[in-house]
């Protein structure tokens, strides 16, 4: 299942993310798809540095690069079922 990772550090288990809307509204925009080397995808808002939303820890640490905003990090396994 995925979870979200929250800017505030805060993780939200088990979140829903069959329809595209599904996960823009957990994002807060249009998402884009940040592949790690550690077997997960991250699903961000595409605009998050553009609209200045806060640094994410944990996503960033997972993605060895800068990721704001909050996160839906989801097993490369789980990903290949969604595509």
């Amino acid at each position: 299942m995925a979870n979200l990772l929250k800017a505030n550090g805060t993780v939200e288990e088990n979140v829903s993310i069959k329809t595209l809307e599904d996960m823009q509204s957990l994002v807060g925009g249009y998402i884009e798809f940040v592949y790690t080397t550690k077997d997960k995808v991250l699903i961000v808002n595409e605009e998050g540095l553009l609209t200045s939303l806060p640094l994410n820890q944990s996503a960033s640490d997972i993605a060895e690069q800068t990721i704001v905003g909050d996160v839906i990090e989801v097993s490369m396994e789980e990903y290949k079922k969604m595509m």
